[in-house]
């Protein structure tokens, strides 16, 4: 597979690995992959991938212990947890992303590329812990004293969006899934992915992410 990202997976669950090798088959080359720590270590330094797919809890140590061991390809995070806990432990250890294990196949392979690409990477969820726990450099004080985000907000994009999306974006940036925002506004699944569509035209941001991250720069979870 010529010019392809290398990945490594880690997981204690056997069948889980092979869930993964499947779903990125033909996207990304699966170089290897391990269920302990010290396999993963030994794995990755044998193997030299460009990004690690890295399960947060296993018995031996966990995540850390395999970033620790192993430093230099890019680690990103595919865990069933969603604590914040974890989220923020494993990208001070140095990983480049985090995402949950109901990530889809398409989505899950894009995360490798932008994560190997030096972009970091966060199920929409969770990006919003990683902007709480670093929050100071994202806001300054002005003159009058009152926190200010440091982004100016683009009201011409904002102008364009309809009573929906706003209350879409609203929800988006304080970490609501698109399953999370359907229940909260009385709408189908498919119905906020076409309205969070129209959002990324308007604001021209280029995925769910880089939505979520702007919507909080803007403000939009206060409001």
């Amino acid at each position: 597979m010529t010019n392809a990202v290398r990945v490594f997976l880690v997981d204690d669950h056997s069948v889980f690995r092979a869930g993964v090798r499947a779903e990125l088959s033909g996207r990304v080359d699966v170089v290897g992959d391990a269920g302990t720590v010290e396999d993963a270590i030994e794995g990755i330094k044998r193997t030299q991938p460009d990004v690690v797919l890295l399960d947060v809890h296993m018995p031996d140590g966990g995540g850390v212990a395999v970033l620790r061991g192993a430093p230099g390809p890019s680690y990103l995070a595919l865990s069933v947890s969603d604590a914040a806990e974890d989220v923020i432990s494993l990208i001070r250890a140095g990983a480049r992303g985090y995402v949950t294990k109901s990530i889809e196949g398409g989505e899950l392979a894009e995360a490798v590329a932008r994560v190997h690409a030096g972009d970091a990477y966060f199920s929409p969820r969770l990006a919003g812990f990683v902007l709480d726990a670093f929050a100071g450099a994202a806001v300054v004080e002005d003159p009058a004293g009152e926190p200010q985000r440091m982004d100016t907000i683009d009201h011409a994009a904002v102008d364009t969006l309809t009573r929906r999306e706003l209350e879409v974006l609203r929800l988006l940036a304080r970490g609501y899934t698109y399953k999370e925002i359907g229940s909260e506004l009385f709408i189908s699944v498919k119905t906020v992915e076409t309205h969070a569509s129209n959002i990324l035209r308007k604001t021209q941001q280029s995925n769910r992410h880089q939505l979520t991250r702007w919507a909080y720069d803007h403000g939009f979870d206060q409001r």
